[in-house]
C-alpha cells in the first residue's frame, strides 16, 4: 500500500489564503488583528521562530510587534511587560517565546497573560476549558494536527487513536481533542510496557516523543493514519521525525512527512488564534 502524503505545506498555504481574505474583511470593518511576541535572550532557534511569525503576520496583514528582552531580565520586569500588553487594545494576542532562561518561572509568566490573549493556548484557564469541552483558544500544534486529519478526510468517530508522548504542549491536548471527536484514545509514554502492543492497535497514531525514527513498520498495522510531530536532526544533518517514514509509509494509508507535515501548521494556527482572539475582543458598538 502506498500511503497518501498529508502535505502540511499545501494545507497551511490554503488556510493562510483563507485567513488573508478574512483579515482584509476585518480591517475594512475597522478591526486589525494584532500579535505581540516577547523573546528573552539570544536563543538561535527562538530568534528563527520569532522571525517566521513576524513574516507570516506581514503576509496576512496582521499587526505585529516584537519585544526583545536581555537574557538577564528580571521575572518581574517580564511580567510587567505582559501586563502592559494585556491592556493594549492594538494587541489581541500575546506570545512569550519559550524556552525562558532558568531564573524565570515559565508557569508564572504564562499565567500572567490574559487568557483572552493567550494565543498559544497554554494558560490554565484555556487548558481547563479544553478539558471540559468549552470553546477556547487551542494549543497551536494540536489544533494543526486536527485540521490535517480533517482535511485528509479522516473520520475519527469510534477509531482507536494512540498518542505516543504526554507533553503539555502536544501529547495531552491532542489526546483531548481526539477524544472530543469521539475517538477512543490511548496515551503512551516512557513508562508504557510493551509499546508495540498499543501502537499496533492504532487506527490513528500520533508520535510526539522527540526520538528519531523510533516508530518502525513492525509497530503499526496496515492502513494506519500516522501523524509525526517529531523533528530530529541526525548527525549527517538530515531532519527526521519520530517515525521511520520510509518503512511505515508502506503500511500506512496516510502519513505526514518531516519536514513539511505538522511543522507548517503550528504558526498557521497561531495566526488563526490571533484572528479569533481579535474577533472575541471586539468591543460592540454602543447605541
Amino acid at each position: 500500500m502506498a500511503a497518501k502524503i498529508i502535505d502540511g505545506k499545501v494545507i497551511a498555504a490554503e488556510l493562510r489564503e483563507e485567513m488573508k481574505g478574512e483579515v482584509g474583511e476585518l480591517k475594512a470593518s475597522g478591526l486589525t488583528p494584532g500579535l505581540a511576541v516577547v523573546i528573552v535572550g539570544e536563543n538561535p532557534a527562538s530568534k528563527v521562530y520569532v522571525g517566521q511569525k513576524e513574516k507570516t503576520c506581514a503576509n496576512l496583514g496582521i499587526y505585529s510587534e516584537k519585544h526583545a528582552l536581555p537574557a538577564d531580565v528580571s521575572e518581574e520586569e517580564l511580567i510587567g511587560l505582559i501586563h502592559k500588553l494585556n491592556g493594549d487594545p492594538r494587541v489581541h494576542g500575546v506570545l512569550v517565546q519559550l524556552p525562558l532562561p532558568g531564573h524565570i518561572d515559565e508557569g508564572r509568566v504564562l499565567e500572567a497573560i490574559d487568557p483572552r490573549k493567550d494565543v498559544d493556548g497554554f494558560h490554565p484557564v484555556n487548558v481547563g476549558k479544553l478539558v471540559v469541552g468549552e470553546e477556547t483558544l487551542l494549543p497551536c500544534t494540536p489544533h494543526g494536527i486536527m485540521i490535517l486529519l480533517e482535511r485528509a478526510g479522516v473520520d475519527l468517530k469510534g477509531k482507536e487513536a494512540v498518542v505516543v508522548g504526554r507533553s503539555n504542549i502536544v501529547g495531552k491536548p491532542v489526546s483531548l481533542l481526539l477524544l472530543s471527536r469521539h475517538a477512543t484514545v490511548t496515551i503512551c509514554h516512557s513508562r508504557t510496557r510493551d509499546l508495540t502492543a498499543h501502537t499496533a492497535s492504532a487506527d490513528v497514531l500520533v508520535a510526539a516523543v522527540g526520538k528519531p525514527e523510533m516508530i518502525k513498520a513492525d509497530m503499526v498495522k496496515e492502513g494506519v493514519v500516522v501523524i509525526d510531530v517529531g523533528v530530529n536532526r541526525l548527525e549527517d544533518g538530515r531532519l527526521v521525525g519520530d517515525v521511520d517514514f520510509e518503512g511505515v509509509k508502506e503500511k500506512a494509508s496516510a502519513i505526514t512527512p518531516v519536514p513539511g507535515g505538522v511543522g507548517p501548521m503550528t504558526i498557521t494556527m497561531l495566526m488563526r488564534n490571533t484572528i479569533e482572539a481579535a474577533k472575541q475582543q471586539r468591543v460592540p458598538l454602543q447605541l
